[in-house]
């Protein structure tokens, strides 16, 4: 059974950072896109960025050197750091994976998901 399992969200002020983790079980995912998205209440989900197995990597607009996706294919696991926080980063963040070729900014071609996790920005 796949799992995705975010970690690492909580309360943080303005300019402040964090390190979300996302650990993957059930199956290997070293060559698929494993990726980020957010979804803030009132609003849709977001893409927030993607990291292929090779180690390339896309963001949105709104995150672009803020934030810094790594992965360690060995654990199956995707990193999120995010510095420089803003209010409008809250949100509940979900990690998800997509087989390789698919276009990676939409959820819908996403397999799997997680939980997902709360990320509050205090202003």
């Amino acid at each position: 059974q796949v799992q995705l399992l975010e970690s690492g969200g909580g309360l943080v002020q303005t300019g402040g950072s964090l390190r979300l983790s996302c650990a993957a079980s059930g199956r290997t995912f070293r060559t698929y896109w494993m990726g980020w998205f957010r979804q803030a209440p009132g609003k849709e989900r977001e893409f927030v960025g993607a990291i292929g197995g090779s180690g390339i990597v896309y963001y949105t607009d709104g995150v672009k050197g803020r934030f810094t996706m790594s992965r360690d294919n060995a654990k199956d696991t995707v990193y999120l750091q995010m510095n420089s926080l803003k209010f409008e980063d809250t949100a509940v963040y979900y990690c998800a994976v997509a087989p390789a070729g698919r276009y990676i900014r939409d959820g819908k071609n996403y397999d799997y998901w997680g939980q997902g996790t709360q990320v509050t920005v205090s202003s």
